[in-house]
């Protein structure tokens, strides 16, 4: 633990990114100043160390288990784990992504042009996803729900305002194919997340949470289009 509060906060960022988002959760500079140690920056700003200790471990132990069944889970409990889980996740990277992205490009876009194509290219990818997964949230996962529902009361179905489930669906695969050509551009800008030889801390951490992003999303999308979508489907069909 004491090795620990003396390591510097650009060693934690260095070995795992994701430890960038607790320090900038409390607004400690990890990239210019990134040579002071964890006590350091504590005892200067009032934290506890524990504190940011104990966010900073959970910040690194959270992955995604290979091991889960999503196809035995019922449709409800898949559809509210996608919004609690991956929902969650875009919007709380969102808005630190584009806040990371501006800033590169500010500093860094003379002498890397592409900068601006990444950045303008996730704002508008940000703006297109918060929409679809409002419209899930209010439309479709909704529907699903109230669908299983009806299958449990072993009652007739009440045809919902937009047709058949199909109709959202197929709004939202297509969603899904465009935000997933638009990353596979970023990737290609990027070098598939490869940062330059001159960049700095929040240059690696910023491509590195963006290729972790882009793994969600991956995840997020296989669990809609291939197992929530078509178990809506023929739920529906069921209930017909």
């Amino acid at each position: 633990m004491l090795e620990l509060k003396e390591q510097e906060i650009g060693q934690f960022v260095a070995q795992d990114f994701r430890t960038a988002a607790v320090f900038s959760e409390y607004g400690i500079d990890f990239c210019c100043k990134g040579n002071r140690s964890l006590a350091d920056v504590c005892e200067k700003n009032g934290i506890a160390v524990d504190e940011i200790l104990e966010k900073l471990d959970i910040a690194v132990s959270k992955q995604v288990n290979p091991s889960i069944d999503y196809k035995s889970w019922p449709l409800d409990l898949l559809a509210t784990y996608i919004e609690k889980t991956h929902h969650k996740y875009v919007e709380s990277k969102l808005p630190v992504l584009k806040q990371y992205l501006a800033k590169l490009y500010k500093v860094h876009g003379e002498r890397h042009p592409e900068l601006l194509e990444i950045n303008e290219l996730f704002v508008a990818v940000a703006n297109e996803l918060a929409q679809h997964m409002r419209k899930e949230e209010l439309i479709l996962f909704p529907r699903i729900k109230k669908m299983i529902q009806y299958q449990e009361n072993e009652t007739p179905l009440k045809p919902a305002h937009f047709g058949t489930v199909q109709n959202p669906i197929s709004m939202m695969e297509h969603e899904h194919d465009n935000a997933g050509e638009i990353f596979r551009t970023i990737a290609k800008l990027t070098g598939n997340y490869t940062p330059p030889k001159d960049g700095c801390n929040t240059y690696q951490v910023t491509f590195a949470m963006l290729d972790e992003f882009e793994k969600d999303l991956h995840l997020h999308i296989h669990l809609e289009n291939n197992i929530l979508f078509p178990g809506a489907l023929l739920l529906e069909k069921k209930l017909a």
